[in-house]
């Protein structure tokens, strides 16, 4: 059951990257227990709040990549280009949100723990920055307050939202966590098989 604190959360699944570094379609690679890269991530999302929606390519197949037909999808035209331009479509395409704050995820983290998103969610405001802390250092996802989101709409090229955050240190609320989930990413083969044995299932 998703819990109310994340009502005020739209997620944003970022999975319109072209998989250069990985060599292969990332979205579609298997975790140790069969379970593909983005549905995994997408059904973390989904477990944890009411709203996602998942940014894919122009000529990307919902269905070929294991998205449920009620999922709603955005179309970056420019994620060529880009995460930042990824980014920039999925903030514009949530004029329709009520949305407080936005939580940009990323489709090669599977192993963020729901209970995580949900308690990153719970300190969400418009006029914050919220990242979880783990270890020392701070990890994703980051959820931007809707003050914050037409600097997002203006990114471009591949930096995300680093710039934006890194802008705003006042507006940040650090959430101390124990999820090395917050940490691991698979943006190459190697770094899926050492976060497996890392954080193996």
């Amino acid at each position: 059951m998703t819990a109310p604190s994340t009502s005020q959360v739209v997620a944003l699944l970022l999975a319109a990257g072209a998989s250069r570094r990985f060599g292969s379609d990332k979205r579609l690679a298997r975790l140790d227990d069969g379970r593909p890269l983005l549905g995994t991530c997408l059904a973390n999302a989904r477990s944890a709040f009411a709203d996602v929606r998942v940014v894919l390519r122009v000529d990307d197949q919902p269905a070929a990549l294991g998205i449920a037909p009620d999922t709603p999808v955005i179309r970056s035209a420019q994620a060529h280009l880009g995460m930042g331009h990824s980014l920039a479509a999925g903030v514009r395409a949530l004029a329709d949100s009520p949305a407080e704050a936005v939580a940009i995820l990323l489709a090669d983290m599977p192993w963020l723990q729901v209970d995580t998103l949900v308690q990153l969610a719970a300190r969400a405001s418009a006029q914050h920055i919220v990242l979880p802390l783990c270890d020392g250092h701070r990890g994703h996802p980051v959820i931007i307050g809707r003050h914050f989101w037409p600097m997002l709409e203006m990114l471009s090229g591949d930096q995300g939202a680093r710039a934006v955050v890194a802008a705003h240190p006042q507006a940040w609320i650090c959430v101390p966590c124990n999820d090395r989930g917050t940490l691991l990413d698979a943006d190459t083969p190697t770094a899926l098989s050492q976060a497996l044995r890392a954080h193996p299932a």
